[in-house]
């Protein structure tokens, strides 16, 4: 089974295309195709990688903008870019030390793009899957309610299961505009699909366990260190298509 997974990657059109144009990852096409959509990078001087490695997200962020800061941060170490307005953070984004050297590396200053690509290792029981997934994506969303300027973009990677629609309504209680995207270079059968909001609300809530009067209750078990692609997720159902449905 490994073999023909990897016979069918490096056939695979993106596979091909990132290793023809130099980019990293097959993933570099999915942000290109949301930033295609949504424009995001346009003006921005500051942006924040979440689940940056190996660094395919880094590569687009960091050609999209001229000058300015692209903060990586992954718990592996992430090879150099040689791009000089891209740094990187070796650590665990669910760490509050860690929150602190992210805000720190922007040395004050509010993000104009807050990106997170993190997927959690499968543990093969759904349900416990799917809740350790959507908690990542409530961290990145706690640490967008500090860093993101209000005016700025989200993009969030999340996949289909019993937490996405509660999911998305907290993203709709932290943001005025909502759209939930999957790009071209997904995989088909893949059951990942991207949150991307625009405009913190006035109003804003975060999710009931970021709230400042409670402790985040964590179920990230210790020793989870490598990313998994969404296709290695089940398949709850295709979404609506590229950059077709707003809630």
């Amino acid at each position: 089974m490994p073999s023909r997974w990897l016979h069918e990657r490096k056939t695979e059109h993106y596979y091909n295309k990132a290793k023809a144009e130099g980019y990293r990852s097959r993933a570099s096409y999915k942000l290109k195709q949301l930033n295609d959509e949504f424009r995001f990078f346009e003006g921005a001087k500051r942006v924040l990688d979440m689940g940056a490695a190996p660094g395919g997200w880094l590569q687009i962020a960091g050609e999209s903008i001229e000058g300015g800061l692209v903060v990586g941060v992954d718990l592996k170490e992430i090879d150099s870019l040689y791009m000089e307005n891209v740094e990187t953070i070796v650590g665990d984004v669910t760490d509050p030390e860690v929150q602190e050297e992210i805000q720190g590396r922007f040395r004050g200053e509010k993000a104009d793009v807050v990106m997170s690509d993190m997927a959690q290792n499968v543990m093969g029981v759904w349900e416990v899957d799917d809740l350790r997934q959507i908690h990542l994506a409530r961290t990145a969303l706690s640490i967008a309610d500090k860093l993101l300027r209000d005016d700025g973009w989200m993009i969030v990677k999340v996949f289909q299961g019993k937490e996405h629609e509660a999911f998305i309504r907290e993203m709709r209680a932290m943001f005025e505009r909502i759209h939930i995207v999957k790009p071209l270079a997904s995989r088909k059968g893949s059951a990942e699909v991207y949150v991307v909001a625009k405009n913190l609300r006035k109003d804003k809530v975060l999710p009931e366990d970021f709230r400042k009067d409670r402790k985040p209750q964590s179920i990230v078990d210790e020793g989870d260190a490598e990313p998994l692609p969404g296709e290695n997720l089940p398949d709850y159902g295709e979404p609506e298509e590229y950059g077709k449905k707003k809630l």
